[in-house]
């Protein structure tokens, strides 16, 4: 895996609707461009699947909050999702060591 120098607070974030629910893709902004590989399994972070937009962590914390679905990779925005608890960290799931992880918050009526 590439990785360029860390970016603190900055994120590439995806806004869109899905089913009738909020939902963001959101990933350090450092591993936009780079690949992750382990063992057949090989992901793209790429520019156009996260990034419709650069944001920083308290905009990142709001869309946290207040999304249906969220998909986040990176150390920093997952870090910050589980601090919110939003999720677990038996939830995390980690390729060649980089934290993934899906939010999906379940609304009744």
């Amino acid at each position: 895996m590439s990785r360029i120098g860390a970016v603190g607070g900055k994120y590439a974030m995806r806004r869109m609707g899905y089913r009738g629910s909020s939902m963001v893709n959101i990933c350090d902004l450092e591993l936009i461009g780079t690949q992750i590989e382990q063992d057949k399994y090989v992901i793209y972070l790429t520019k156009e699947y996260f990034q419709q937009e650069i944001i920083e962590d308290l905009v990142a914390e709001k869309l946290l909050l207040d999304c249906s679905i969220a998909n986040l990779v990176g150390h920093r925005i997952v870090d910050r999702a589980i601090k919110l608890k939003l999720a677990k960290e038996a939830s995390i799931k980690r390729i060649s060591g980089v934290p993934f992880l899906m939010i999906y918050k379940f609304q009744y009526g």
